[in-house]
């Protein structure tokens, strides 16, 4: 009977070392593979975030009875621009007649064969504002043309005067002229215009043509009244008129309303960022046999309960002056998809017919109670509970993905250090069991070679 060394003698496998640690990390993979599930949730959750957020935003833009509301104006655009300030204008209409643009003074200057050519002389310029205030500019032989000069005046940005070199389009032989202007309109804003000094010049220059300042004349509701410009933000408490053209004896109305169509766009905006959270949850919830739910919110609470706290929030009775009313009274009702559904048509009818109640039902109103609230308050306070940092429904739940998300790779860096060092401890045994198993290879050769090439007493035993 002989016992064989030949199984320790040909040394251990090539990469048991890898094998072992190959297994030891199937655990890793699988926490990784938990991890990426987890993850996907957390980015839905995220998504849905997003969602409310929009939500939130309409909240937010149309959260009172001010920010809601829109006017509409119409009127004659080309004798008159209108601008209304929601928070204060109110609606009405009223009779406009523009029959005189206010205009400032202003002055043309002889002419000139070449505005940079022609020389004038050297001396200096004398002027006199409304208030009696005298100023002076001097010209020397490098600034004695028409532009050099109408930069001199334009260089004092306080002077109050403002000068532009023009071609009278005449066709004269001198068609170069200084028009000057003062900046601002109205009887009270009339000027002395500039004298002009100069010695030693080839040409003259002076004034030949003068206008005066006068105030706008603007009749309302067949009053005539005086304006020092043509803007006037006194005459309608909250609007602002911009006179463009004077055209006397022509009548035309200013109608001031209510933007009704301006809020239905709203409160569609507003349904359709609620939709896009019902839609999301409904696509979640959406499963079949093939639907892989570790990955996806399909069946999860969190879904259920922020549904139901919209719908909750929609079928809220409000407290009105009218009485108690829903937001589905005024055309918002839920489809049989489960999404909401603005009926424009009943919606633009009650906007119509009673502008308060429906505003009354989205803001809510000051009673002697105080505040109460509207369907868009009700729904800022479920926003508010859903996105509510740490604790709300939404931050609560992404919040806990992402605890889970942390324990995963805590567990995963601790199994990692693990085999790293148990690798290290593995490759040191297996490199002393080979040192082992090559010197005992080496002891057998030596054995043979003194037994002159027979049986080696090592290797064989019998």
């Amino acid at each position: 009977m002989g016992i064989s060394f030949g199984s320790i003698a040909t040394g251990l496998p090539k990469d048991i070392v890898k094998q072992i640690i190959a297994a030891e990390k199937i655990p890793i993979k699988n926490m990784e593979t938990r991890k990426e599930k987890i993850g996907d949730k957390k980015a839905l959750v995220g998504e849905l975030i997003q969602l409310m957020e929009g939500v939130r935003g309409n909240v937010l833009k149309n959260g009172n009875a001010r920010s809601l509301r829109e006017l509409k104006v119409e009127t004659n655009e080309e004798i008159l621009g209108v601008n209304a300030d929601k928070n204060i204008a109110q609606p009405g209409t009223y009779q406009i007649e523009v029959t005189q643009l206010a205009q400032k003074s202003s002055a043309m200057s002889s002419g000139f064969e070449n505005p940079d050519e022609s020389y004038v002389g050297v001396g200096f310029i004398q002027y006199f504002l409304p208030d009696g205030e005298s100023k002076e500019i001097y010209v020397d032989s490098d600034n004695s043309n028409l532009n050099a000069i109408a930069k001199l005046i334009n260089k004092d940005s306080e002077n109050g005067l403002r000068a532009s070199v023009v071609n009278d389009g005449s066709g004269s032989d001198s068609p170069w002229r200084i028009i000057l202007s003062l900046e601002e309109t109205g009887d009270e804003k009339r000027a002395e215009f500039p004298y002009f000094y100069f010695v030693d010049g080839e040409n003259d220059l002076y004034l030949e043509f003068e206008r005066e300042a006068h105030d706008a004349k603007v009749k309302l509701d067949g009053f005539e009244i005086e304006l020092p410009e043509n803007k006037a933000s006194e005459l309608i408490p909250g609007v602002t008129l911009d006179l463009k053209k004077a055209k006397p004896g022509e009548e035309f109305t200013l109608k001031i309303s209510e933007d009704t169509q301006a809020i239905t766009a709203k409160v569609e905006g507003l349904v359709d960022s609620i939709n896009g959270v019902l839609g999301f949850i409904k696509q979640q919830n959406n499963m079949d046999e093939t639907t892989d739910t570790s990955r996806t919110l399909g069946g999860d609470i969190m879904l259920q309960s922020l549904e139901g706290r919209l719908r909750s929030t929609v079928f809220k009775d409000i407290k009105t002056e009218f009485g108690f009313k829903r937001f589905s009274d005024l055309g918002i009702k839920f489809q049989r998809d489960g999404l909401l559904k603005v009926e424009t048509e009943v919606l633009n009818n009650a906007l119509s017919k009673d502008y308060k109640l429906v505003t009354q039902v989205l803001t809510g109103h000051y009673g002697e109670e105080g505040k109460t609230k509207g369907f868009i308050d009700h729904l800022g306070d479920t926003v508010k509970a859903s996105l509510q940092f740490p604790n709300g429904l939404l931050q609560s739940r992404k919040n806990s993905l992402q605890s889970n998300i942390d324990q995963i790779d805590r567990r995963i860096s601790n199994k990692e250090r693990m085999i790293e060092q148990k690798e290290k401890n593995l490759k040191d045994k297996f490199a002393r069991l080979e040192g082992t198993i090559s010197r005992m290879k080496s002891q057998g050769s030596g054995i043979a070679a003194l037994g002159g090439g027979g049986p080696n007493p090592v290797t064989q035993l019998g």
